[in-house]
């Protein structure tokens, strides 16, 4: 029963560091290009994978757009075009914009509710 435990928890790390790996659209480059999109069992464990967007799963994940490709290496054709490394280098550059803009809008978005909380403070005494 403890080894099982074991085994448990280790096939829940090592699963956990594969799929946010996939958020790494140069790792994704590089399994397309030695040919692992190609095997229909590991095509099969992709899809297996799927279960990580289940909240219970999804919650321990620190980069969330791995789940994004994961859903797009469902379909063939998202994964022939990885071989190019031009489509790597598209997406890892859309994935920096999203972030910049991303971090502008937080920061937008926390000084607004500073300042509302300032004026808050300031009406009320």
């Amino acid at each position: 029963l403890e080894s099982d435990d074991t085994g448990n928890r280790l096939r829940f790390q090592l699963e956990l560091e594969f799929v946010q790996c996939l958020a790494n659209p140069n790792y994704l480059n590089f399994l397309a290009q030695r040919g692992y999109f190609k095997d229909r069992a590991f095509v099969n464990y992709l899809k297996y994978l799927l279960y990580w967007k289940e909240p219970e799963y999804a919650k321990y994940l620190k980069y969330p757009q791995c789940l994004h490709m994961l859903e797009l290496l469902q379909y063939e054709h998202f994964r022939k075009e990885l071989v190019n490394a031009q489509c790597a280098k598209f997406i890892d550059e859309q994935q920096i914009l999203h972030w910049q803009h991303y971090s502008r809008k937080r920061m937008r978005l926390q000084q607004a509710l500073a300042e509302q909380q300032q004026q808050n403070n300031t009406s009320v005494k």
